[in-house]
């Protein structure tokens, strides 16, 4: 069970399950949403994975993610959906993003998504992994796939004339996101359940 408002989260778990172990199902548990006051990706994973399964009595996952930007000292961070305010405007907050380093060189402009997904196991034993995705911030948004941060993304490793996130399809998203990357890291441990 995936704990998660957020429904380009259960879409994109939905696929990056699909395509690393056919016939995993991803639930989404929507119900009570606990308050993340934590102050890390890994405490407010926690937060909501512990409430989901002591809710349900089952397995549950949780991801908290966001981008950091290396010279914001790795903010946004952890406030990466709140960065324009309470009201979580996803274009909001990429706009502030962009003011704010908009007389920073690209040299200067790197940046890592990263994904952290907790597990809290029916028996209440706990994993925590991380996938990190390095890249850039593009100096305006570029395509319209994705959803957050993505169209402002460049991810490293490229071939030819990068591109944003935003102009990805979700298919090339999927295989190579910070979530695709915590997700392959999680998998091991989700043999046993």
């Amino acid at each position: 069970m995936l704990a998660t408002h957020n429904p380009h989260k259960v879409e994109e778990f939905q696929k990056i399950v699909a395509g690393a172990r056919p016939g995993l199902q991803v639930v989404s548990y929507d119900g009570f949403a606990p308050v993340e006051d934590g102050v890390t990706f890994a405490a407010n994973a926690l937060i909501k994975a512990r409430a989901a399964a002591a809710r349900t009595g089952l397995a549950a996952l949780a991801d908290d993610s966001g981008i950091c930007v290396d010279v914001l000292g790795g903010a946004p961070g952890v406030f990466s959906a709140y960065w324009a305010g309470h009201h979580k405007d996803p274009r909001a907050n990429l706009e502030l993003l962009l003011d704010q380093i908009s007389d920073i060189a690209d040299p200067h402009r790197a940046a890592q998504f990263v994904s952290t997904i907790a597990l809290v196991r029916a028996d209440g034993s706990e994993s925590v992994v991380s996938g990190v995705w390095p890249g850039r911030i593009a100096t305006a948004p570029s395509g319209t796939g994705g959803f957050g941060y993505d169209p402002i993304f460049i991810a490293d490793g490229q071939t030819g004339t990068p591109r944003t996130v935003g102009e990805w399809t979700a298919a090339e998203k999927n295989a190579s996101s910070h979530r695709a990357r915590a997700f392959h890291a999680l998998l091991p441990l989700l043999h046993g359940l």
